[in-house]
């Protein structure tokens, strides 16, 4: 046979020269959640191995991870219900706990990269994303406040606002707010392609955010819709996404893969918290093998065409490397 494709794999060098993908600590975000008060460290138990931290102890973390390679963070906030109501104004409070935050982390690490999180559900009394009158979510009356909140997170030192809620026309108020505030160099990494899944369970469960009523079909995308994410994809470029998201990750990987392909920005995926909570509970009944499974896990971001991967398994990855 003149045609071998075994003669390229034959040893651990050869396999490393010819390698199409490989993972490195700057294609890495680590998400956090944040709680108030000082000296928390609150598991959370759908996530083994996740934590909900005090801004003291998230410190503490950076402290030891910035040396290891960590670039960036998607911090989001844990609210008290008594400061949620139906118009998310503690989102607007410049002293609240996640602008409060982002300042802090700036200050110490003015070099990491923080996206923050434009979503009204971690401070809405209905935890939706969007504002609600008689059970319906209302997408032009909730712009302008996304818009007001992005600013806020720009002024606090925000890299990347990260409009999450999927919304209709939410990327070009945003922008259009950022740069009528001067806010010109705050990038926008929009959650383009963010479908209604059913591996966000972990996640609210750290942040308490589930909708008090109904669901968000009406807004995030259908899983079974593939070619509606290029539109989405179009517009939010038109209206100024800096970035694109998909979310979830490891079952979306045709997704990403789509608009890797016909985008002229970089596209994200978020290795949403269903995903991290099943490899962990898989190693744990010793089903798998944990460390390999998560580096192929985020290899195939990578080869599908992720530009950056934000996962739970950050962290680890970054102490094990």
């Amino acid at each position: 046979m003149r045609i071998r494709p075994r003669r390229n794999r034959q040893s651990t060098f050869v396999r490393d020269l010819v390698r199409e993908n490989q993972v490195n600590a700057e294609d890495l975000v680590m998400p956090y959640f944040l709680v108030p008060g000082e000296g928390r460290r609150l598991p959370v138990k759908s996530m083994p191995g996740i934590e909900r931290l005090s801004l003291d102890l998230l410190l503490t973390e950076l402290r030891e991870l910035v040396p290891l390679g960590l670039r960036a963070i998607a911090p989001f906030p844990a609210i008290d219900d008594a400061k949620k109501d139906a118009f998310a104004r503690e989102s607007l409070n410049p002293d609240n706990l996640y602008l409060h935050a982002i300042r802090a982390i700036k200050k110490e690490f003015p070099e990491l990269v923080i996206f923050a999180d434009v979503a009204m559900d971690p401070y809405s009394s209905d935890g939706h994303d969007g504002l609600v009158r008689d059970g319906q979510i209302l997408n032009d009356e909730t712009l302008p406040i996304l818009a007001a909140m992005a600013v806020e997170m720009a002024r606090a030192g925000a890299d990347f606002v990260a409009p999450s809620d999927m919304m209709d026309g939410r990327v070009a108020c945003i922008r259009d707010a950022l740069d009528a505030a001067g806010f010109t160099q705050t990038g926008i990494m929009s959650y383009c392609a963010k479908y209604a899944s059913a591996f966000y369970g972990p996640f609210r469960d750290a942040l308490d955010s589930a909708p008090r009523s109904g669901d968000k079909k009406t807004y995030q995308m259908d899983p079974a819709n593939r070619r509606e994410a290029r539109r989405e994809l179009a517009l939010d470029v038109a209206e100024g996404a800096d970035m694109v998201m998909v979310k979830p990750g490891l079952p979306y990987l045709d997704i990403v893969a789509d608009l890797a392909a016909h985008s002229d920005v970089p596209v994200t995926v978020y290795n949403v918290s269903g995903e991290y909570a099943m490899v962990k509970a898989a190693a744990a009944n010793g089903w798998i093998d944990e460390k390999r499974v998560i580096a192929e896990s985020l290899l195939a971001f990578k080869r599908a065409g992720a530009s950056l991967i934000f996962s739970y398994h950050t962290a680890a990855w970054l102490r094990g490397k």
